[in-house]
């Protein structure tokens, strides 16, 4: 069966765009857009079951299936538009890759999200995973202006635009962005861009973590424009206290008035970091989250941030976490965890109407657990129909609600 297969995968890529992985299972690796939607048109004919990898730097690649896709071939950064602020990029475009790129326009693209250079762009999309700029930028769906989409059965869905309603009535963006390639594989992208700061100032201060989450009150209160006000625990920030790391961006004055305000509105002894350092905290914070085989995050709001991180601790462990000190609120746990404690999490949190999102883990604990877990009632339903629009046969291995379901 499997010299079969990979002839029949070898006619729709090449034979440069099949290989197999460690395991021996094939992988394709399409180039276009196009070369995707015949793939899965193949593999929808065929009842083959396909998982989806990007730069396999975050979401372990060990989901059952009858074969690999990767998204390493989409790799074009297709045109920069600097008077229109945008991009037309690849899914498979390693973020490193992207910044370097725009920044040769003077352009940047204003998220920071945790792994490492090589991910890649449709993964941070697909898992929606925003850093600390989240604070001063929002969320991933807000520089996500339109997308493409390659579906289960091999048809290509095109959203351009900031609402863009898909066949089924759906916005196709906000069903795509942190749907975890549920529903389809995204493929193209068009993104929001901003120009490169001129000033991009780092401060840090050192403190108990309830102390440091009560700063973050008082400068929320203070209205402060800051990019970033984020938490970091010890063992993230390689300390031996928790750290709040405020970031500043703007106009070389803007920055300097708006640092001796943060000076000025609370009695922590602020550190300002050379920019070498800068750069070097905020990518090894990023990368630090790796450090664990499990990744979730607590969609907590800033008024409940003590009261979570104190949950964390009592359920798994206070070990790397970080989380915004700041209105943009959120915290992302890295760890090592058995199934009945994060069970347990998710139990716990959702009493208090926190969702938990299961960013990434082993497939053992995906399949069980599902990275959304359990929907409210009625909603479970709702979901189960969408995929069935943009994957009738259920061909994408990715486990949305968990329990044991990994369709």
């Amino acid at each position: 069966m499997i010299d079969g297969m990979l002839a029949r995968l070898r006619e729709i890529v090449g034979a440069s765009g099949v290989e197999r992985d460690p395991s021996g299972l094939p992988r394709v690796v399409p180039d276009s857009t196009e070369a995707m939607a015949r793939l899965f048109a193949l593999a929808h004919g065929r009842n083959w079951r396909a998982r989806i990898e990007g730069q396999g730097t975050w979401l372990s690649s060990d989901a059952p299936a009858d074969f690999a896709v990767s998204t390493r071939g989409l790799d074009r950064v297709v045109s920069v538009s600097p008077a229109d602020l945008v991009a037309t990029v690849d899914a498979g475009v390693a973020m490193g890759t992207l910044r370097r790129r725009l920044a040769d326009d003077g352009m940047w693209l204003a998220i920071d999200p945790p792994g490492r250079p090589e991910r890649s762009i449709g993964s941070i999309v697909a898992a929606g995973t925003a850093g600390p700029l989240r604070q001063g930028f929002g969320p991933v769906r807000d520089h996500v202006l339109g997308l493409s989409v390659v579906t289960g059965d091999g048809r290509v869905v095109r959203a351009g635009g900031r609402v863009v309603k898909n066949v089924a009535g759906y916005d196709l963006g906000k069903l795509q962005i942190g749907g975890f390639g549920g529903f389809g594989v995204i493929t193209e992208l068009n993104l929001r861009l901003r120009a490169l700061p001129r000033a991009d100032q780092t401060l840090i201060a050192r403190a108990s973590r309830d102390h440091l989450t009560s700063v973050g009150r008082d400068l929320t209160e203070a209205r402060l424009a800051l990019q970033a006000l984020e938490l970091f625990s010890p063992a993230i920030a390689a300390e031996p206290d928790w750290i709040l790391a405020a970031r500043i961006m703007g106009t070389e004055d803007g920055v300097a008035a708006e640092a001796r305000r943060l000076t000025s509105a609370s009695s922590l002894l602020w550190q300002q970091l050379p920019v070498e350092r800068a750069s070097s905290f905020w990518h090894l914070s990023a990368r630090a989250v790796l450090g664990g085989a499990v990744t979730l995050r607590l969609g907590v709001l800033q008024p409940g941030l003590d009261d979570s991180l104190d949950m964390l601790a009592a359920t798994l462990d206070e070990g790397l976490i970080t989380a915004g000190a700041g209105s943009a609120g959120g915290i992302r746990w890295s760890g090592e965890a058995r199934i009945d404690a994060l069970r347990a999490l998710r139990r716990t949190a959702a009493s208090r109407e926190i969702p938990m999102t299961l960013e990434r883990a082993p497939w053992a604990i995906r399949q069980q657990l599902g990275h959304f877990g359990a929907y409210r009632e009625g909603v479970g339903a709702l979901v189960s129909r969408l995929r069935e629009t943009f994957d009738p046969g259920l061909l994408l291995s990715v486990a949305l609600e968990g329990d044991g379901d990994a369709r």
